[in-house]
């Protein structure tokens, strides 16, 4: 099993005309050819890309091929309505690679997605990522050391996957990689991500790497308390100065609760197994598998 996307997948890309969705339609028709099932662009129906028909509505897509799960790779301002339209489509699982989206619009879409039962990855997520089944966006099979495995892992940010899975791959592989965005209002949260972890019987444990700004993994903690897979963590930011935005427009300090001393402390005194560095990842998780075999 694994989480968000699986061999029973079946993937459409929103935007796949534009330069990011051909590129990334060319890397998921080689990597997972049986759940990459089409592309949607409005005025382009008619045409093919990476050997998939593309269509003018989402609605096509999931009439003639079942499509329940959406890349949405669109300029921010078509963002709005490419998300309600998929999810009136039907489209169950989405995540949205576009950055700058409007804090108020992406608000009103993680309501209108929770309000309609959609998962909602993004705004700003690189994707999603289940080893040997299934992935979406550009956490890829290839560019880095993946291989299916026992180690789920969920970061705020796409290349902070790809260290933890360098870092990380020669223990264990991985069952599913999420990457959640950067942004300050997300459609899915690290505790959404650990609910799914800790009910996916393939996981043995969970790296979560979270950075300072936002309440995200101090929510995180109050759910580590009733885990049964082990987490293992790490908060990225130490060093940074209040009030300093450090990459991500959600990774800014503005209390005393959101820094990365404090959402250390509250995951260790949760469970957890906090790493003193993101390289110190890989002797951490030994333990914690060793100890749960």
């Amino acid at each position: 099993m694994a989480i968000l996307v699986d061999r029973r997948s079946r993937i459409v890309i929103q935007g796949i005309t534009g330069n990011i969705g051909t590129n990334f339609a060319t890397e998921t028709k080689r990597l997972y050819p049986e759940v990459f099932v089409a592309g949607v662009t409005p005025g382009r129906g008619g045409r093919t890309v990476a050997g998939v028909p593309v269509y003018d509505a989402v609605g096509e897509a999931v009439e003639r091929h079942g499509a329940d799960t959406s890349l949405i790779c669109v300029p921010a301002p078509a963002v709005p309505d490419s998300v309600v339209e998929a999810i009136d489509a039907g489209i169950r699982t989405l995540a949205i690679y576009t950055e700058g989206v409007p804090l108020h619009q992406a608000a009103r879409l993680v309501a209108y997605a929770r309000a309609r039962g959609a998962r909602l990855l993004g705004p700003n997520a690189a994707g999603v990522l289940s080893p040997g089944k299934a992935g979406m966006g550009e956490i890829t099979e290839g560019y880095f050391p993946t291989r299916p495995g026992g180690l789920g892992i969920v970061a705020k940010s796409g290349s902070i996957v790809y260290e933890t899975v360098a870092l990380t791959s020669e223990i264990e592989g991985q069952s599913t990689m999420v990457c959640l965005g950067g942004d300050p209002i997300l459609g899915t949260t690290f505790r959404d991500v650990l609910e799914l972890f800790e009910a996916d019987p393939e996981t043995r444990a969970v790296a979560l790497i979270g950075e300072i700004g936002g309440p995200d993994e101090l929510e995180a903690a109050a759910f580590v308390r009733t885990m049964r897979t082990p987490v293992v963590a790490y908060v990225c930011g130490h060093a940074a100065p209040p009030g300093k935005k450090m990459g991500h427009a959600g990774a800014i300090v503005t209390g005393g609760r959101d820094t990365a001393d404090a959402k250390s402390d509250a995951l260790s005194a949760a469970g957890a197994r906090v790493a003193a560095t993101l390289p110190d990842l890989p002797a951490v998780i030994c333990d914690v598998l060793a100890a749960h075999r």
